[in-house]
């Protein structure tokens, strides 16, 4: 596991921006899967439920988003670090429908951010203060691989429902 990337492991060389691309359609697939049911119960005591995971995944975005565009537009900015726990406090009263739709939103946009940037722009660095230095790539590789992760967690959501 990268110190810069903790969610490096989960890339196993798939193409980030197509990992990227994907994600919001297959977020539709599992929240269907899922039910509308259950989507707001905890798989166990202390877990998200799935909706808050697409919150949470929607907050990440909003994150995501600012970051990219403060390396673009800054030289070698220090971006902030959150809380996303404290983040979650405020989750209860969002659907996932809602969720989605900021999340899909969000990420339409910053596609349209990240397939508009020159080459160069993929180098351009930025400091995180708990990772250290990183770049725009980075940023990129850990939104794809935040992404596998918690589709991830909602595969086995999906699979404990058809179970």
């Amino acid at each position: 596991m990268s110190a810069l990337n903790p969610y490096e492991h989960f890339l196993t060389g798939r193409p980030v921006q197509e990992i990227l691309a994907a994600t919001a359609a297959q977020l539709g697939l599992l929240i269907a899967a899922i039910g509308a049911d259950r989507t707001s119960t905890p798989p166990a005591p202390g877990k998200w439920s799935a909706a808050e995971i697409v919150c949470h995944l929607a907050d990440c975005e909003l994150v995501f988003a600012f970051r990219l565009r403060q390396t673009l537009a800054e030289n070698a900015p220090t971006i902030q670090p959150f809380d996303q726990e404290k983040w979650a406090m405020n989750y209860s009263g969002i659907s996932i429908a809602q969720a989605l739709e900021v999340f899909s939103a969000l990420r339409a946009w910053n596609l349209l951010l990240i397939r508009g940037a020159l080459p160069e722009a993929f180098n351009r660095r930025v400091t995180h203060p708990e990772r250290g230095a990183m770049t725009f790539s980075t940023i990129l590789e850990t939104m794809a691989g935040h992404d596998l992760n918690h589709l991830g967690q909602l595969q086995k959501l999906a699979a404990s429902t058809a179970g």
